[in-house]
């Protein structure tokens, strides 16, 4: 079933809507959830407030693309459970790879941009990179995975992953200069 049938079931609030969504889309939750928590019965626990979320949520809500809001929810879930879990602190991976991105996106909201406008310049940006630099930059961003499981699954070297990794934020500061976001 495509997301626009899935979409149509939950704005009718027929429950098949759930069960498609996971037919769908579990697997990937399980494998985003998984790179942050490492328990499963919190990845489970996790995914189910997603699929929760988005019942509660559409309508009124309605996604232009399924998948993104998805995974955003479940990323977001698995990282306010390792935040719960942790009472402070987010796992060591996870911490690096999001410090390694704060330099250079701005971290505080500009009174004119918002947290939208900020998504929807990375995403132009990330767009104008050739796909394996793409990639390896969603992998690392996105889904949390180490230099090692990129380097990996691009059957690269890590420290040709980390050069690609750095030119790319480097790329991305200057892109977000020169689209109105300053970096302190």
């Amino acid at each position: 079933m495509n997301d626009k049938s899935i979409i149509e079931l939950f704005q009718k609030r027929n429950e098949q809507a759930i069960a498609e969504l996971k037919l769908k889309y579990d697997r990937l939750c399980y494998h985003i959830a998984g790179t942050i928590l490492s328990q499963r019965q919190d990845i489970e626990e996790c995914i189910n407030s997603a699929y929760y979320d988005i019942w509660s949520k559409i309508p009124p809500e309605e996604p232009d693309d399924l998948k993104t809001y998805l995974c955003r929810i479940v990323k977001n879930k698995a990282i306010d459970k390792l935040k719960y879990n942790s009472a402070a602190k987010r796992g060591p991976q996870l911490s690096v790879s999001l410090d390694e991105l704060a330099e250079c996106i701005p971290d505080r909201q500009q009174d004119d941009m918002s947290a939208q406008k900020l998504a929807e310049v990375i995403s132009r940006f990330l767009r104008t990179q050739d796909e394996r630099h793409r990639k390896i930059f969603v992998r690392r961003y996105w889904y949390g995975d180490s230099l090692s499981k990129i380097a990996e699954y691009f059957s690269m070297n890590e420290k040709t992953v980390a050069t690609y990794l750095f030119r790319t934020r480097k790329k991305l500061k200057d892109f977000l200069k020169k689209e109105g976001f300053k970096h302190e």
